[in-house]
């Protein structure tokens, strides 16, 4: 029987191959919505019509659906709009998949699991995780991980690149997070009480997924949520990882959160009054 560390190793060798499967299967990230024909004012976005939250259900011979909506960002129709297309496109994703399936490749139904929670709801600031996973085959389902951060009094989504505009901040954002990870790594490395050998081998592949998935580019950055004080001011963001980003499918979604301290030199001048010291 295989180790905790080998089959830790094996995962590290197929990282490459499914985190392009991976990417190639998640939904488009959230973008702001407007309604065409008209012009947001500056900093804005336009309004949108209400949208209706319907949790879903659907089950086929070919596909089994399960959405559902444990938010009250309807209120919220541009945020509601964004939520509604995220999980429209998963689930239009995985019924042309069941579709373009040949006979005799499986006759498992696929599946598609998404649910929509509520992180945080201030006059300030509106914040929903979306978890859930799609399955098309294989061993196990294309993990689906969201986050939408809402500023309801402009009307929009707030964004990484908005939020912290420069090379600099990512940089030092960067810098915070691959330490926080590869401290988190030495210690589940450590837990296995591995062969120096081994253990310098592991050690060097997992942290190789952590540097490629934590470079200074907002795109690494751009699932967060906010950490907020009794006050509702952000006393830190913690950025989400979605499996085959910063390491293998069997280390999970992994989490680092980054302080006001670190974040507030590099934030937009527009978003500081959101963090405790800004």
């Amino acid at each position: 029987m295989k180790s905790a560390a080998a089959r830790r190793l094996a995962a590290v060798s197929l990282l490459a191959l499914a985190l392009a499967a991976c990417k190639d299967q998640q939904p488009s990230a959230p973008t702001t919505a407007a309604t065409p024909g008209t012009t947001p004012a500056a900093g804005t976005a336009a309004p949108v019509a209400p949208v209706e939250l319907k949790d879903v259900v659907e089950t086929t011979p070919d596909y089994v659906i399960g959405i559902s909506y444990q938010t009250p960002a309807a209120k919220y129709p541009g945020l509601a709009s964004e939520l509604k297309r995220y999980a429209d496109d998963a689930r239009t994703d995985l019924i042309q998949a069941a579709q373009a399936r040949k006979k005799g490749e499986g006759s498992a139904p696929y599946d598609l699991s998404l649910n929509f929670t509520e992180v945080l709801d201030s006059p300030g600031l509106v914040a929903v995780a979306a978890e859930g996973s799609s399955y098309t085959g294989g061993a196990h389902g294309a993990p689906l991980i969201a986050r939408f951060v809402w500023l309801p009094q402009q009307n929009k989504m707030l964004t990484a690149t908005e939020l912290v505009p420069d090379k600099q901040g990512w940089t030092a954002i960067s810098r915070y997070v691959r330490e926080q990870l590869h401290s988190a790594l030495s210690q589940r490395v450590d837990a296995d009480e591995l062969e120096p050998a081994e253990r310098a081998e592991v050690v060097e592949s997992a942290g190789r997924m952590i540097d490629d998935g934590t470079g200074a580019d907002p795109a690494n950055f751009a699932l967060f949520e906010p950490v907020v004080a009794p006050d509702g001011k952000m006393t830190a963001l913690r950025f989400v990882f979605a499996p085959y980003e910063v390491g293998p499918y069997s280390d999970g979604t992994q989490t680092v959160e980054v302080p006001a301290s670190v974040l507030l030199p590099y934030v937009a001048p527009a978003y500081k009054p959101l963090f405790a010291g800004g």
